[in-house]
């Protein structure tokens, strides 16, 4: 059996981020986290792409039209929906990720999703760290795994 390895070297990548300025806090600790993870696997600050929506809703659209672009070797969506006392969590949280997967499945480029959604802002801010860094690793072992195949 031949087995691909996992391969995070992202040296000469180019990497899409859409970030999701509604809940501002976690958002930028989210994408620092991203960011200096992908420093860490080789991909040059040149390389990397920011764009920026109002919410969570927003960034299927742009991570679409990015990857209509045909720029960059993967997309990385950040942000963070918090429940609140209305239905509007579920349809924010379901709409969002159904929307980040389509845009994988009907462009063949990988998406990394990491935006977040918890009960509370406290669940949020402990988790932005890993969840930036671990942004980074999936879409370059992604864009890796793509290139091997």
């Amino acid at each position: 059996m031949k087995e691909i390895k996992p391969n995070l070297d992202g040296k000469n990548m180019r990497i899409g981020i859409v970030l999701s300025r509604f809940n501002k806090e976690v958002g930028d600790g989210l994408l620092t986290a991203c960011v200096a993870e992908l420093r860490k696997l080789g991909v040059a600050d040149e390389n990397v792409t920011l764009a920026t929506v109002p919410g969570a809703l927003e960034s299927p659209f742009i991570l679409k039209q990015m990857a209509g672009s045909k720029k960059f070797d993967a997309l990385i969506a950040l942000g963070a929906v918090i429940r609140g006392d209305t239905y509007h969590f579920e349809v924010v949280s379901n709409e969002s990720a159904r929307g980040i997967s389509d845009v994988q499945r009907e462009t063949g480029l990988p998406v990394a999703n990491a935006i977040l959604t918890t009960d509370t802002d406290e669940q949020a801010l402990i988790r932005m760290s890993v969840k930036g860094a671990e942004a980074a690793q999936v879409a370059i072992e992604m864009a890796n795994l793509l290139k091997t195949l």
